[in-house]
This record gives structure tokens, C-alpha cells and sequence, in this order.
């Protein structure tokens, strides 16, 4: 039988594949899928260095292989730009979050996860004193919102977050910070959050956008929950399930924690049983409601569109938070 996109998508996307042909794979339908998903510099190295081209047809590999490469050039950079401009920081605590902090610490290699742009969680007091110091690095102001500052060079976009969790939860998001691991690559005033803290906020991240995000951000979340098994650093630990429970309802997240964890169990079956765990505490109606709304439209591969009432979904899925309340 030829292998579905499913199929597929797991195959190209795990870090450990098992060896088999991708001749009859549809090739037509995944190759400008995977792109836009930020999935092709994975695929690309699998099929490339793993599966001796899989039987895949040229014009795909070729396609594959040029995102890969610009992805390892541009994350490169992006990332060695960044440190450039940073190291010489002191005594300040600022957290990388996302793509930039998962692309060493969850993949095997640092052109895997593309990362488009920075961002970064501090203290709301510091906001205004670290866009100044980037600015000396060609970093100019972009945005201004109460919680966030938006700066650029014309190249990499840095958000600096004075929040991540919005009005009134000013307690929690000290926590998150105080809970923050070092990241000495970037300088002793660089932080990473914490297993647990970085796959709640990964999830609230795609709750805010309307799980309209791309397929790369569950591959995220799939490395979080089994503990980073590929890797020896941060986030290669078992995740304390107890630990993200209490602080999912601390921080009204409990829907959207199940949803994104159900849509990862739905596309990477070996993520179900800690799927099922972070579970417990829904009630069935609510189960059966975020099913049909979100998950089962988003296991569904092919389109990661968003989904049909967003704005109302957000609310439901962050406890009537949205994005603009930082």
C-alpha cells in the first residue's frame, strides 16, 4: 500500500526513522505542504542521509534539500547575529523562548526547526532598558504595545515579552522566570523556561493563534513530552505530569492543554499515554467539544488552517485571555 501524507509526515518527521521506500508517497501533495509547515529541512536531511533518496523523485529531493540549506544558513545567522549582540549583557535575567530555544535543546541538528524570529521573556520593568541596548546593535524599534517591544534589522524580528500570561497573572509569570534554566551559549544573562513551563507555554502559544500554527510546533511538542530522547540536555528528563497539571489550571489552560496534546497523540502515536494523563482533570463534555472543534480538524493533515470562530475559540482555550492582554 502507498504511503498516506500521514504516513508520510511521520516517517520524514521522526529523528529515528526506519528505513523503508517512499517511491509511491504523495509526493505532489506533501512537498509544498511540509515547506510551509517548516517541516522540509527535517525531511530533507532524512531522505537525504538517512534513506538514500527513498526512492522520492528528484525535483522533490532537490526542493527539500535547497529549504534545508537555507534553513541551516539562516537559523546560523539569525542565532550567531543574536549572540553577537547580546554577550556582552550582565546581571539582567532574560528567557529565549520557542524556536530559537528549541532548535539546539529538542533537535538533533540546528537546521531542523526554522526558526523565523526571536523572542525573548524578561522582567516588564526591563523592557524599554533592553530594547535600548539592542538598538545599539542596528536592532530599531518596530511595535510598541503596554507588555511588548518589537524591534528589527531588517533581517531578524525580536519580540521582547514583559509577559507571557496577561493581566493578573503577574505572580505566574514571575515564577516563570525564577524557574528558568541557564543558557550560557548566549551569556550568563540568557535563560531557557523549564520541560514543564516550556510545553505549557508552547501550547498557550498555539492556543493564542487559533491553532492556526504550523506542524513543526507539534513536533515541538511531541520532543517536550517524551523528554528530548534524541538529545542530552535541558529538556532530556521525563516531564513531571503532576507539575503541569496544577500549573495548567493555575493558569486557565486546562482545554487548550488537552487539545494540543490530543492533536500531538493523534499524530504521534507514541505520545498517547502522556496525552492521556494530561487529560484526567477535563470533564467529558468538554472533551467531546474541543474533539470535534479542534482536534479532530487539526489531526486531520493537509491544510492547518484556522479553525471556523478563532477569536471565540482563543478565549475558550486561555480562560478569556487574549494575545493583546499582555
Amino acid at each position: 500500500m502507498a504511503p498516506s501524507l500521514l504516513d508520510t509526515f511521520r516517517i520524514l518527521a521522526s529523528f529515528s526513522p526506519v528505513r523503508t521506500s517512499l517511491r509511491d508517497a504523495p509526493w505532489e501533495e506533501y512537498v509544498d505542504w511540509a515547506i510551509g509547515q517548516g517541516l522540509a529541512p527535517l525531511a530533507a536531511y532524512n531522505l537525504e542521509y538517512r534513506f538514500g533518496g527513498g526512492g522520492a523523485p528528484d525535483w522533490a529531493r532537490d526542493r527539500l534539500l535547497s529549504v534545508y540549506q537555507g534553513s541551516l544558513n539562516d537559523n546560523v545567522m539569525k542565532l550567531v547575529n543574536f549572540k553577537r549582540a547580546v554577550d556582552a549583557l550582565q546581571g539582567r535575567r532574560i528567557v529565549l523562548l520557542g524556536a530559537a530555544s528549541y532548535a539546539e535543546s529538542l533537535y538533533p541538528h540546528v537546521a531542523f526547526r526554522p526558526v523565523l524570529d526571536l523572542d525573548l521573556l524578561l522582567p516588564a520593568a526591563d523592557l524599554d532598558g533592553l530594547a535600548g541596548f539592542l538598538g545599539k546593535s542596528e536592532f530599531k524599534p518596530a511595535e510598541s504595545h503596554r507588555r511588548v517591544r518589537v524591534l528589527s534589522d531588517g533581517r531578524t524580528q525580536i519580540t521582547l515579552h514583559g509577559g507571557l500570561l496577561g493581566q493578573g497573572f503577574e505572580d505566574e509569570d514571575r515564577a516563570l522566570l525564577d524557574r528558568a534554566l541557564p543558557l550560557r551559549a548566549f551569556g550568563p544573562s540568557f535563560f531557557r523556561l523549564d520541560g514543564e513551563d516550556a510545553l505549557l507555554a508552547s501550547i498557550l502559544e498555539q492556543a493564542h493563534a487559533g491553532y492556526s500554527v504550523p506542524a513543526i510546533t507539534f513536533v515541538d511538542l511531541r520532543e517536550l513530552l517524551l523528554g528530548a530522547p534524541s538529545m542530552q540536555g535541558a529538556y532530556s528528563r521525563p516531564l513531571d505530569l503532576a507539575k503541569i497539571r496544577v500549573r495548567a489550571e493555575r493558569w486557565r489552560l486546562q482545554r487548550a492543554v488537552y487539545a494540543s496534546t490530543r492533536i500531538v497523540a493523534a499524530l504521534f502515536p507514541e505520545t498517547k499515554a502522556i496525552a492521556d494523563s494530561l487529560a484526567q482533570d477535563l470533564r467529558p463534555a468538554s472533551r467531546a467539544l474541543l474533539d470535534g472543534l479542534v482536534v479532530s480538524p487539526l489531526a486531520h493533515l493537509g491544510g492547518m488552517r484556522e479553525t471556523r470562530g478563532a477569536g471565540r475559540l482563543r478565549r475558550l482555550l486561555t480562560g478569556g485571555r487574549s494575545p493583546g492582554s499582555q
